[in-house]
This record gives C-alpha cells, structure tokens and sequence, in this order.
C-alpha cells in the first residue's frame, strides 16, 4: 500500500532539534543528622496539609504541557467540518482514503492514582531521600538565604522538583514516584508520538521534563525488553567464530551440490545447472538440466556416481528437489549419509555457493548476445576451472583426481614452440608414476588446506563473538517475513528445545507451520521479556489458579481492545484446550444395507512403525475416543507422514463406506463465505480441537467402526475421520450451535469464523459464539485460534487471505504457482489447470487464456504434450496473472452492480464491478470457451451470447 501523508488545516510545521539535559552535581549528597531530618519532615506535612490533591491536579492541568495535551486532542480526536479526522490519511492504490488510528493522549493509570501524584511523592521510599534535601519552597528558601546553588531540590504547589540549569536557563525536572514511572516511558518511548526511539533520545525526552532516581538504567531496561524494537531490530554485527570443517583426504568421500537457476532457456531447452563439487579435490561438475526435478538430479548423479564412484557423504541446502522422497531413497540405497544446511543459512555450504558465484560470473563473460548457447559452454568453463591450482589445495583439481598434471591449451603452444617429442612410458610406469605422485601430493593438499583453513578463521573471528544458548531459553529468530525492508521482522519469541551442535540449535515454534525448526546461531538473539504480573483467575470452587491461554491476537490491535480480549479468553478459558471437548447436541449414525458386515484383513505395519502404532491406540484411549471391542465389524489401520515427519493413524474404512447410506446435507459455498467475510475489518477464526472426535458416535453403530492394531480390536466411541457421513455430520451440528449467530458468523466443517465492521459489535459478537460454544461442549485449539485480525487466512484449504473489504489468493499458494515446472504430460497440464482453475475469479479472461492449455488434454491427443511458442505463452501469462497481486473487492449489495462483458474468437468474458469512474473496481471476473458450434456465430451473435451467459450466471 503506497502511504501518502498529509496535514488538514493550516497550521505550520515547526522544526526542533533533539535536546542534550546537562546534569551537574551529586544527586545523592551526605544524609543529615536526625535532628535536621526531623525538622524537614515537619515541615513536609505541613505543606501537604495547606496544599491538597485537587490543587495539585488543577495546577498539573493548567501548565503549558495540558495546554499541549488538549491541543493533541483536538487533531486526533475531533472531526472536521467534512466528517474526516483531522491527523494523517493513507491512499491506497485503489484510491481508498485509509485513516490510522488515532493515538490517544490520555495517561492511562489505575483510577486509584489518578489525583494522587503528590501524595505518591511523598510516600515513594525512593524519593525519600531528596524530600529531605529539600531547599526551596514555593520560591522562599528553607534556611533564609539566597537562591541555593545549582543543581537543588524544590518544592512548587505542593510538587517536588529538582531544578537544574541547562542551556543558559534554570529548569525544574518533576519527579516521577514510582507507580507513575511505566506511564512516563510507555509515553516516551512505546507511543506513537514515542516514535520508540533509542534509549539516548529516549532519555534527552524524558530529562526535558522528568526525572527520578536511577532514570537512566530504568530507561535502558525499558527500550531493551521493548518487544516491538525487538521485532524490528536490523540484524545485529554478532557471529560467531568459525568452526573448521574436517579436512577430506579420499576424492568424492563428500560431495556437495546445488541448483543454479531458473536461467535463460537455452535452444536446447536448459533452463538450470547441478552443480557439485568434491571436498578433497575441489573438483567441480555443472550439469545442465531442462528442470529441476528430483528425477532428473538422479539420473545426472548415477552418471556421474559411474565414473568417480560412490560417496559417502551429500551436502545440500532444504531445497524442495534435494528434500523429496526419491532422493531419500536414492541415498538409502546407495548408503549414502544425507547432511543439510541450516535454514536461512548457506554459508554451511560456503564451498558449493561461491563456486555458483563463479560459474555464474564466468558465463557472463563468455556467452553470446542472444544467450542461447550458455549450456554448451559449461564443459568448456568446467576445463578452465579444473586446470588451475586451487588457492587451498596448492594443486589444480585435475591433477589430485587423476595423479597427473592435465594438458591443456598452454601447454600445446608450449609443445609447439619448443618441438620436443614426447617421452613413452610403458603402462606399469605410468601406473607407478601415478601412485608416487598422488602419495607424495596428498600430505602437501592437507599441510595447505589446514594453512588456508586458519588464515581464513583468523580473519573471520576478528570480529566474531562466541555465544550460546541454553535449553528453555527464549530466542528472537531472523525469518524474511515480508519483502518490504519496513515489514521484516524478528520472529518469536519461542524457546530453545535442543542444542544439536556448537551453532545449530531446534526451536519450537508454534505459530509457522514446521513447528520444530533447526536455525544457526547467527539467525537468533536473546528475547529480553519484561517482569509482568501473569493474569490468574481464581476458579469458583477450586483452590487453584489457572494461566492466562495463549491464543494469537492480531497485530493491528490497540492496547485497549488486547486487554479486552485477554478479559474475554480467561472468562472462556475452558474453551481453548488442546484436549477435545464432547457434545451431547446429536450423535453420528452409520446406516448400512442390511445383512452385510465389514471385515478385511489387517495391513502390514513395518516393525519400526508398531512402536508409534501403540502410542496413538494408547493416547486415543486416554483421551476416549475409542474403546475395547469385540464386534464382527473390522477395518484395517495406515500410518500416514505428516508435514513435520512424524506418522498419524488413519482408518481405511473404504469397506464400510460402500455399504453405507451417503448423507447429502449441503456443505458451504465458499464464494458466498468469501462475499461475507471481504467487507469485514475485524474477523476471529477459531480451529475445534481434534473437531470430529468431539461427536460421540451412537451406541448400536460403535461395531461399525471397529478397527485391527497391534494392540488388538478397538472401536471408536467418538466420530472417527475418514467416515464418508463424518463431515456431513460435523456440519450439520456446527449449523445448529450458531444458526442463532449467523449474520455474523459461520463454519466450514470445524473452521469456525466471526466477521465484524467495528471493533464493539465483534467482541459482544465473539462473546455470544463462545457462549453458544461452551453450552454445547465444544472446545478450540488455542494454537490454531486467532482473534481480531484485521485480514485472515480461511475458506479451507486456506487458499484465500479475506478482510478489509479485499479477496486475494493465498501469498504461499501464488508462490508455488510462480515456481511450477513446465508440465511435460497430460497430468502435469491437469494438475496446473487444476490449481489456476481455482483463482479463475482472479484472471481477466480465463478460459481464452487458457484456451491453448485445454487443447493439450484432449482424448486423441498423446500423453506427452508438445509444448509449443502459444502453450508457453498461456503457461507464463496464467503465473503472472496470479503472482502480480491481484485483489478484489467485496460485494456491497447496497449499492448497484455492473457487468462488462466480452467475446473473443474462442471464450466468453465478464467482469462484475461496482463503482463509477475511476473508483470502479472488480469484484469477480468469469470466463468460459466456446464450442466448435458456438464459434462459427457472428461475432454480434457471439457478443449478445456473452450478456446472456454473464446474466444467467451472475
């Protein structure tokens, strides 16, 4: 969103320069005697009697900083003539005039201390000290004298000041007791007129006007335990020392690869390169690939595995290609040990990346104009590069592999010029020669690597600061979040579950979707939190107190509205459980044909796999979800890997689904969840716990779901997934509980969303479907859960962001759509349309796009699809199309609604907008190809069949 800002009114801006506060003196000077502290404490209440609180408070409102405050009041709070606040206004690129939110500039405090500042001096223990110091009262000095010198402690309307000269005039500090101290910082550096500056402008603002004792290290605590600061922090100058990696003496014992790409295709049709490199020799491969397909790197490292032999070690980044399933199996089957870099984190494999760097810088200087040509230069570059000495090794990398120098282009001008023929060796003495030679060079390769290997740490840890982590501790982790510079972020904090080597640890993090995740040391910094009161609610009943649930919050929030909500999750803290709850609002049935019963013989379960077998039967009848059986009925179980690498237990219930009744209750249409939820500015999505396994299944139709373990025969007391009724079912319960919410909220199976236009109506709205919720049993992961975000992720799959009356396409979903491979067969052509197909809404013109793509899957057409200029054409203009961005805008169904349409040669087009002018914008764009029939109309007739197929539709 591009951000214009601008001031209403006339009012000049005034420039002002950071301001150094000069103290001089001992603030803490020799303690009196007890006569003397006696005497003034007198004295102090005596001026506490004739000057009472609400004097105070009148005389705090009256000085020029109320004057100061109101005047803020008056741009952030007060509307203009023409109905718009008078502070900063955003346009958006669509045209919409966007209004932040208007920071407050009232002081936040405790109603019990509002009116109480000079009481609370006089109590805080650490201004004790300069109340007894005290040398000036309301301008009379306390001994009869003169004015006392600089810096002193004064007393003005019942206020305690400190009075210090500073840019050639005397100005009084007021000190701040200690329960008003976080409002002065919050307001200094956390507000929005803070500007969350650094702890030295933070304190030139705050010694301007306040002071206390200990104010510096209190203001450095402050900024440095600042969460938002912390999030934000560029990248610290911290890493740590290198760590030297083993020295290999036996070529291709560890090798290294990589993909460089996508490049300029080729006339051959190249669009990547694999490039390995050998740890011992250096020696270098780049092969040139039309994809970068986890088949086709096999096939490339077999050939070459064929003439150098097998290694024992591969060291990759977490590419997809590299992390798939067939190159686990590859290295299973040639024993070959699989090591990855750290996430984020390529200089592992600094050997591999800088000679990516080479490659690509070499091909710069050699390739032709047009570009075509890269691929068949690369054995020419290999060659260069193999022939000269390596700066570690001292040798050049032909020479450690095959024991002889390698003749290149030099030495046939040096043969030619000195004529000289060349010396015969029998093949037992070229054999010999060799082996004397590779024994005499290798123990000078590892002298020189050990040699570079220190000269290169020497100069790296120069700079480098060793740190550590211990398990439990709580990290800020480096991720790119956003592709603006202003939008990155830290994120975190999460906690240290294991220290796996000197600079790589595993962090749990609960929010992203791998959980568990290895970083290096160099992509963490310590999480500085802040000592807070954790908030507890004493249960009714109970002895014992119960913490705050953790549910994610959105980021727009005002301080204010996440008080409001952390109140609203205690009083519903039984709803936001890891542990699925149970209903008792309807029970599942399983109807089948009569007569016919289920029983198929248990799979095979690998014996690795029995050990995590046991475990789930074991958790699901902790949890009661199943129970013991000894019913006719059985069904085989599966494991089944998730994303993060662990197994879940699945039934294989195809043979009761066969004889069952399909239960055809309607599930939602997700344009019309979309529609709802576009226009909203605050929407809560809340995920069921383990949803279907809160239905209890009834009684008689228990046996139905009898499924075989290791453990033996069990059958499910709650509804089981992979019933094809299941869904069905969960539906029609979720219908029920919020059919009195449903203006405002609604359900995809155990999704459950609530969308609102202001912030009060979506907590009183919020608050009733937890209501509904808790009435009825049900229970929400906290972890999946998310409250008052102003754009949300939702309509399962997840393939929509929705909010603030826009619809996108998921961010992740467009990025695997820019990174698609060409398809090559029928159902590589079917998987694309597939998922463009989905996001048609978002493209102009769809189906005439997509038209050349369509043509490839028909019937009498072979398998393996001839890619031609048009396909690619359609196959590049689908991605842009998609990974440009594109938004659309909710539906007002106030206001009224235009249709354009469209006929082409070969499709029908519509567009359905709303607006006027300039401020027109879409809201669906439709399409669809025309028949061989239908393309032989008039081009009249093809038009006025576009407006009635866009109107039947719409």
């Amino acid at each position: 969103m591009t951000l214009c800002t601008g001031r209403r009114g006339t009012g000049k801006k005034r420039k002002s320069k950071p301001e150094v506060v000069v103290l001089q003196g001992d603030v803490a000077a020799s303690s009196s005697s007890a006569a003397e502290e006696e005497i003034a404490t007198q004295r102090l209440r005596q001026i506490f009697q004739e000057t009472t609180d609400e004097d105070t408070c009148e005389g705090l409102y009256t000085t020029q900083e109320g004057r100061s405050n109101q005047a803020l009041r008056d741009i952030f709070e007060a509307p203009s003539e023409e109905g718009t606040w008078k502070g900063f206004s955003s346009v958006t690129p669509d045209g919409d005039v966007e209004h932040p939110p208007h920071p407050s500039t009232e002081v936040d405090l405790p109603q019990e201390l509002k009116g109480q500042f000079g009481t609370s001096q006089h109590r805080d223990p650490d201004l004790r000290e300069a109340m007894r110091k005290v040398n000036v009262i309301d301008g009379r000095n306390v001994d009869g004298s003169g004015e006392p010198p600089l810096p002193y402690y004064a007393i003005r309307r019942g206020l305690l000041y400190w009075v210090v000269r500073r840019r050639g005039e005397n100005q009084e500090l007021l000190m701040v007791p200690r329960p008003y101290r976080d409002t002065v910082l919050q307001l200094a550096h956390s507000h929005v007129l803070g500007g969350h500056l650094a702890r030295d402008k933070t304190i030139d603002r705050i010694m301007q006007r306040f002071y206390w004792p200990r104010v510096t290290r209190d203001v450095a605590r402050y900024c440095r335990t600042c969460d938002q600061c912390q999030r934000t922090a560029p990248r610290p100058h911290l890493h740590n020392p290198l760590i030297p990696l083993p020295i290999i003496e036996t070529p291709f014992e560890r090798i290294a690869m990589d993909l460089v790409g996508p490049l300029p295709k080729s006339a051959r049709g190249h669009e990547y390169i694999l490039v390995v490199i050998d740890y011992a020799t250096k020696f270098p491969e780049a092969i040139p690939l039309r994809n970068m397909s986890s088949k086709g790197i096999a096939k490339e490292l077999f050939l070459m595995f064929s003439r150098v032999g097998l290694p024992k070690t591969i060291l990759t980044d977490q590419g997809t290609p590299f992390m798939s399933r067939l190159m686990k199996d590859l290295c299973r089957l040639y024993q070959v040990q699989q090591i990855r870099t750290s996430i984020f984190h390529p200089q592992t494999d600094g050997l591999c990346e800088r000679l990516n760097k080479t490659i690509k810088s070499m091909l710069r200087r050699v390739v032709s104009r047009d570009g075509k040509n890269w691929d068949m230069l690369l054995p020419h570059l290999m060659f260069a590069m193999r022939e000269v000495p390596q700066a570690s090794t001292g040798f050049s990398p032909f020479e450690l592999l095959y024991g002889r120098p390698c003749r290149g282009i030099l030495d046939l001008a040096k043969e030619t010029w000195e004529t000289q023929p060349c010396p015969f060796r029998s093949t037992i003495e070229h054999v010999t020669l060799m082996r004397d030679r590779l024994s005499a060079v290798w123990p000078i390769v590892k002298e020189h690597m050990e040699k570079a290997q220190r000269t290169q740490g020497r100069a790296y840890d120069k700079s480098a600061t060793p740190r550590e982590f211990t398990v439990g501790e709580k990290v800020m982790v480096l991720v790119p979040t956003a592709e603006h510079r202003l939008l990155a972020q830290w994120r975190g904090p999460y906690e240290v579950m294991k220290r796996v080597s000197t600079v790589n640890y595993l962090i749990k993090q609960p929010d992203r979707r791998k959980k568990v995740q290895l970083y290096h040391i160099n992509l963490l910094k310590t999480y500085h939190g802040r000592e807070e009161e954790v908030a507890l609610m004493a249960l009714e009943g109970k002895g014992k107190e119960e913490a705050l649930p953790q549910v994610r919050r959105g980021q727009t929030l005002l301080p204010e509205q996440s008080r409001q909500l952390d109140k609203l999750i205690m009083n519903f803290s039984r709803i936001f459980s890891p542990f699925p709850g149970q209903t008792d609002v309807l029970f599942h049935h399983i109807h089948t044909e009569p007569g016919k019963k289920v029983h198929i013989r248990p799979y095979r379960i690998p014996e690795a796999r029995r050990v995590i077998a046991k475990k789930e039967v074991r958790e699901m009848l902790r949890m009661g979800v199943i129970e013991p059986s000894t019913s006719e009925w059985s069904s085989p179980i599966v494991l089944v890997p998730k994303s993060d690498g662990s197994m879940r237990l699945c039934n294989d219930f195809r043979g009761v689904n066969a004889i069952s009744t399909f239960d055809a209750y309607p599930m939602p249409r997700v344009d019309e969840l979309l529609e709802r939820l576009g226009k909203a500015k605050f929407i809560t999505t809340l995920d069921l716990t383990k949803g279907y396994w809160q239905v209890p299944v009834a009684p008689e139709d228990r046996p139905k779901t009898a499924f075989a373990t290791p453990e033996g025969l069990f059958q499910y007391v709650r509804m089981p997934f992979g019933l094809h009724g299941a869904a069905a079912t969960f539906q029609r319960l979720m219908d029920a509980i919020l059919r009195p919410h449903q203006e405002y909220a609604a359900a995809y199976i155990d999704d459950v969303v609530i969308h609102s236009e202001d912030w009060d109506s979506h907590l009183l709205r919020l608050r009733a479907v937890l209501v509904s919720l808790e009435a009825t049993g049900l229970t929400a992961n906290p972890n999946k859960c998310c409250l008052g975000l102003s754009e949300a992720e939702y309509c399962p799959p997840v393939l929509y962001t929705v909010g603030n009356g826009k619809i996108r396409p998921q961010a992740e979903k467009t990025r695997a759509i820019r990174d698609w491979p060409r398809p090559r067969t029928k159902r590589d052509v079917r998987a694309f349309l597939g998922i463009t197909g989905y996001y048609r809404r978002f493209i102009p013109g769809y189906a005439t796009i997509a038209n050349p793509l369509t043509n490839l899957i028909r019937r009498n057409l072979p398998n393996q699809v001839e890619w031609k200029d048009e396909t690619e054409e359609a196959f590049q203009l689908l991605k842009d199309g998609l990974c440009s961005d594109p938004v659309l805008q909710a539906p007002d169904f106030s206001q009224e609604f235009i249709v354009q349409v469209d006929a082409s040669d070969t499709g029908l087009g519509a567009v359905l907008a709303q607006g006027k002018g300039e401020a027109e914008k879409p809201i669906l764009f439709i399409s669809r190809k025309l028949s061989d029939r239908e393309q032989r109309y008039a081009t009249v007739e093809k038009e006025a069949l576009a407006i009635k197929w866009a109107l039947d539709y719409l």
